[in-house]
């Protein structure tokens, strides 16, 4: 397998994750989106969004980070990465979905590009921007781990970690280095501790990459 990915994406680092959590041994390509690498056009041949990650498995190609997850859970079931029972499912794809659908789309790097160049928003106004949906998202997170019928334990849903830890804790990592405030999402924080004693999520955060600058 071939992983395409940048060392500060987000949706990168939930697919390292997964990655490390089945075991699973792949070549890591470097896409460097600052550089605009994704724009290449031998890039854009394989991704018809130019956008990261996207993983070869053979003769397959698959984007975007949530299907390349399930994709590998599916197909290397061993750890799963959901629960066994169809409502345990859709509950830690919702949680996860808190993330990957209501908060991360509002803060990566092309809106915060659009914000700046396309609507004249200054440094102070794109942060104040950011730290909005990331910390008002976060809270959503942190009610839906406490709410009836959640099944947290040390991770998001029970205590060995899934699809929703793949998840967080990249978003948490985007948080700490826009400063965001963190105190208000104590159970988020918890997991987000849990995770990274893990070498699945340590060893695959930005800062260990091949391409980290």
């Amino acid at each position: 397998m071939e992983l395409f990915n940048y060392f500060r994406s987000s949706a990168s680092y939930r697919v390292r994750i997964a990655l490390a959590l089945k075991g699973l041994d792949y070549d890591y390509r470097a896409v460097h989106l600052v550089k605009n690498e994704h724009l290449d056009p031998a890039y854009a041949s394989a991704s018809v969004s130019r956008l990261v990650p996207l993983l070869r498995d053979g003769e397959g190609l698959i984007s975007q980070s949530m299907a390349i997850i399930e994709y590998l859970d599916e197909t290397y079931p061993q750890p799963p990465l959901l629960p066994p029972d169809a409502l345990g499912r859709a509950q830690v794809r919702a949680l996860a979905q808190d993330i990957a659908c209501e908060i991360h789309p509002l803060n990566n790097l092309r809106v915060l590009r659009y914000l700046s160049k396309e609507l004249g928003v200054d440094e102070d106004g794109k942060n104040r921007w950011y730290r909005h949906w990331v910390e008002s998202g976060l809270a959503v997170v942190e009610q839906r781990l406490s709410q009836p019928g959640a099944k947290h334990g040390a991770f998001c849903w029970g205590d060995t970690p899934g699809l929703a830890d793949c998840v967080l804790v990249p978003q948490i990592f985007n948080a700490q280095r826009f400063d965001c405030r963190l105190d208000h999402v104590p159970t988020v924080m918890k997991v987000f501790a849990n995770c990274m004693a893990l070498d699945a999520f340590a060893k695959t955060q930005p800062s260990a990459c091949p391409d980290a600058e």
